[in-house]
């Protein structure tokens, strides 16, 4: 797998969160492809559509192209210095451990983002 480096990790009581930089498109697209609501409307406003694009242009979140448009878009912001050769694209996913378990919460193209939602994550996992 090419280079992955964690940028953020904090434990609350068992649970682990992190955010690692990754520059595999695979495995950010595994990512994409198990993310929940929540993460994919984190997702969506961390690119910026409705400032990018017109209304008419954003397919409905329930439509069945909005994951391929929303995929396409994340990719093209991942993409880094396009006078590099090759082309790098780098992802920061967000992920939670507890019991040895691994779970992949959310993927983004900024570092920004993902640390706000791993915030916003171990925030929930505090006990009330």
């Amino acid at each position: 797998m090419p280079r992955q480096e964690v940028f953020f990790e904090q434990t609350t009581g068992s649970r682990r969160v992190e955010v690692l930089k990754t520059y595999d498109p695979s495995y950010a697209r595994e990512v994409f492809s198990g993310i929940d609501e929540e993460a994919t409307t984190a997702l969506a406003a961390a690119l910026k559509l409705e400032k990018n694009f017109e209304p008419a242009d954003i397919p409905d979140p329930d439509a069945i192209d909005y994951d391929d448009f929303l995929w396409q878009e994340l990719y093209e912001a991942a993409r880094e210095d396009v006078r590099d050769d090759p082309i790098l694209y780098s992802f920061f996913v967000v992920s939670e451990t507890s019991a040895g378990k691994t779970e992949d919460l959310y993927v983004s193209p900024d570092w920004p983002s993902a640390e706000a939602f791993a915030r916003k994550r171990l925030i929930a996992l505090q006990p009330h």
